[in-house]
């Protein structure tokens, strides 16, 4: 006689109502949220850490390659610097892109106290950060980091994500990371619950949604792990309507993803066509996009104390926008299938505008990016939300956006969206962030400040 089957439930009982109330509370049990930015401007003095630009023939354990001219470790781990040839029916171009294949891991641990959860955030330190300490995933390293390639530390926590129990696991998914910088570069972004004692280290707090949701507000206070791994939590409850069924958006995706011809070939750096190199960089000809620097990090407190490497940084801030309406009661957000080309699937979901817009000043309006000067040009009644947050501070120096959130009307971004653009509910974009490869990077950064609620949205005319 078999066994009875045992049905699995399909989701943690709750767990959108959990976070709901944790978003809703604005003070925790560990830390008021108006000492947070004092607690992590301490850490910023007490750690010390200088950051040194430097040629590359000063670079530690870092060298070109003599076969290939490619810049990478001694070690053969961390990532390495190659150029990228991208070929596109409309576009052709070489780059620098930073190759790392191995998969981090962004977790957070998660702990309800006085029955709500609270989330243990890291004041972390990052060489590319403009104010190098933001609030970070509890665990936030590479397998080079946690396994110690470097010969440095344990990476505090890693044990509750290496092999956490099932039961506990609030959300686990592959992510991609900025597919302009990286090769298809992806991260294991978790939330994990624990119940037990867990010891506090003291560049930890345990945080609210709520008072998270305070800092995001704040101009580089929360880094983009931390975004992105929020981003993938089942925040949002599904919305009772929309304009597209999700049968429909995902048919029109997968559609923009086939009519895209993109091919991706690996190239030796020294030969990617109209870069230039010397002692201290490798950057365009005509100075835009990006360049390839050296860093020197000292007395970091970190898992070494110091350290050399390679790192990316761009020509100026971006900005990155969602154009927000209303349809009959139901918020809706314009997404762009972006093509980029570090990405494995062609493209992803993006914010209606991801430009750094000194690289198209040059141009007039009719060649500019769209809506690039509808947000640039925003009426501030109309902005909903607005911070600047860098990106990741591991591999980008001073990579900055504005990001914003406004309100539009039909005769700026029609009801009827132009090729490329689709309106989706915040519910919809939250369902496919569930999931790998659709939502980019930067829109998961705007996915979780209009989850969690850091957007004023409240006041949105219908």
């Amino acid at each position: 006689m078999s066994a009875p089957t045992r049905l699995v439930p399909r989701s943690r009982a709750g767990i959108t109502e959990r976070l709901a109330l944790s978003a809703a509370t604005p003070e925790g049990v560990h830390i008021p949220t108006a000492d947070v930015p004092g607690w992590l401007n301490f850490h910023r003095l007490f750690c010390g850490t200088a950051i040194r630009r430097i040629p590359f023939a000063e670079l530690d354990h870092w060298s070109f390659a003599p076969e290939s001219g490619n810049l990478g470790h001694s070690s053969g781990r961390f990532f390495t610097v190659e150029g990228l040839h991208v070929v596109r029916p409309e576009a052709e171009w070489q780059q620098p892109i930073i190759v790392q294949p191995e998969i981090g891991i962004l977790g957070i641990l998660a702990k309800e106290f006085d029955g709500v959860l609270h989330f243990l955030m890291q004041a972390k330190m990052e060489p590319g950060n403009p104010n190098l300490v933001q609030l970070s995933p509890t665990v936030q390293a590479t397998r080079s980091n946690y396994t110690k390639a470097h010969g440095g530390a344990e990476v505090k926590y890693l044990e509750h994500f290496v092999d956490p129990d099932h039961d506990h696991v609030l959300t686990d998914v592959l992510q991609s990371e900025h597919g302009a910088w990286f090769y298809r570069k992806r991260n294991r972004n978790m939330i994990v619950e624990v119940e037990g004692d867990v010891p506090l280290h003291d560049e930890f707090r345990w945080l609210t949604l709520g008072q998270i949701v305070a800092m995001l507000r704040l101009d580089n206070m929360v880094n983009m792990d931390a975004r992105t791994v929020l981003a993938s939590a089942p925040m949002a409850p599904p919305e009772q309507g929309a304009l597209s069924s999700d049968s429909d958006l995902l048919a029109w995706f997968t559609g923009e993803r086939a009519r895209h011809d993109i091919i991706t070939r690996r190239m030796p750096l020294p030969e990617i066509a109209g870069w230039q190199q010397d002692e201290h960089s490798i950057s365009r000809v005509d100075d835009k996009f990006f360049r390839v620097v050296a860093v020197s990090i000292e007395g970091a407190g970190r898992e070494v104390a110091g350290w050399t490497q390679p790192i990316i940084e761009p020509v100026a801030p971006g900005i990155v926008a969602f154009a927000y309406r209303v349809f009959d009661g139901v918020p809706h957000v314009l997404v762009h299938a972006l093509v980029e080309g570090g990405f494995l699937d062609t493209a992803e979901l993006a914010a209606t505008v991801q430009y750094v817009p000194a690289n198209y000043a040059h141009l007039d309006a009719e060649h500019r990016p769209p809506f690039l000067d509808l947000m640039l040009n925003a009426s501030p009644d109309r902005i909903r939300y607005s911070a600047t947050h860098s990106e990741e501070g591991g591999r980008f120096l001073n990579a900055e956006s504005r990001y914003l959130i406004v309100e539009t009307d039909e005769a700026t971004t029609p009801a009827e969206a132009p090729p490329g653009f689709h309106w989706v509910t915040p519910g919809q974009l939250s369902w496919l962030a569930g999931h790998s490869r659709y939502v980019n990077v930067q829109a998961r950064t705007l996915l979780a400040i209009l989850n969690s609620g850091a957007a004023d949205c409240t006041h949105l005319s219908v």
